[in-house]
């Protein structure tokens, strides 16, 4: 079994595999959330897309890190894996749980509605 320190990378820095890896973690979370949890509009669809990508940029590396050392793995992944394993897990989570509250902010005011009316 090979290293992957010792594995020369032609053509990406360091720096542009993480971006990169950032990148297609949050954009496949996100995608996954969509078939999880359908949204009602394209409205919702963009905001919710949007979060999640954003929060696959941001928490992506510490995510992952968590991840990883949660379940023993972090010293056996290369820093991009653990960079888009985590930015997938951030957004699979953000977009989520922003579809979670939606819908219930959304049922509970139909639900104030019919009783008043």
């Amino acid at each position: 079994m090979t290293n992957w320190k010792d594995q020369q990378m032609t053509g990406l820095s360091e720096a542009a595999l993480l971006w990169a890896a950032k990148a297609a973690g949050a954009i496949v979370g996100s995608a996954i959330s969509i078939a999880y949890l359908l949204p009602s509009g394209r409205r919702e669809a963009a905001i919710r897309f949007a979060v999640g990508v954003a929060c696959g940029f941001v928490f992506g590396g510490t995510a992952g890190l968590k991840i990883a050392t949660e379940l023993g793995i972090a010293g056996r992944l290369a820093p991009s894996e653990l960079v888009m394993m985590g930015s997938a897990a951030a957004s699979l989570c953000a977009w989520s749980a922003i579809g979670l509250v939606t819908r219930l902010l959304t049922t509970a005011a139909r639900s104030g509605q019919a009783t008043e009316g």
